[in-house]
């Protein structure tokens, strides 16, 4: 994990927008964004495995498109819109259809994967709500789940999927 409380000289100021709210942070160029998102932005809730975007984990939403933070740096980042696990809920709280989906189909156990599949999962439904057994599977085929066996999962973005059809 990187150490940010030591900037080297070639430190940038980033300013990037994260769950709607404005963000401005000097940070180390070397600084991935999954650690800035953490240890900076104190947003906990994306999860770091791998460190070398294999797991799925570490997924945010960029621009509205899922990418792995651990493979991303935050200088990267400056500019652009983020959305983390923190920010799929809406106003007031009321749960994403997702994150609602996967209470109702007991879609998580451990909880590790839970943010990188959630937030991989909400930006397909926000672009298809239509979409089916065969496209989910494909969509978190790059987040690995070693608890759920992976039906529950895809249950619950099947359910979520048919309720975001309702209220489109």
């Amino acid at each position: 994990m990187s150490d940010m409380t030591q900037l080297d000289e070639g430190a940038r100021t980033v300013k990037l927008t994260v769950n709607g709210a404005v963000h401005e942070a000097k940070v180390s160029p070397r600084v991935n964004l999954a650690d800035f998102l953490r240890e900076t932005l104190k947003l906990t809730g994306t999860h770091v495995g791998c460190e070398h975007g294999v797991c799925g984990a570490c997924t945010v939403i960029v621009d509205g498109v899922p990418a792995r933070s651990c493979l991303m740096l935050a200088v990267q980042a400056d500019g652009m819109s983020i959305k983390t696990v923190e920010g799929l809920a809406g106003p007031g709280g009321a749960l994403h259809p997702i994150q609602e989906a996967f209470w109702n189909n007991h879609g998580l156990q451990c909880g590790f994967c839970t943010p990188g599949m959630l937030t991989t999962l909400a930006a397909v439904l926000e672009e298809n709500p239509a979409v089916g057994e065969a496209e989910i599977r494909e969509a978190i085929s790059g987040n690995i789940c070693r608890c759920t066996g992976y039906e529950t999962i895809v249950d619950a973005a099947l359910e979520a999927a048919a309720v975001m059809r309702k209220g489109a």
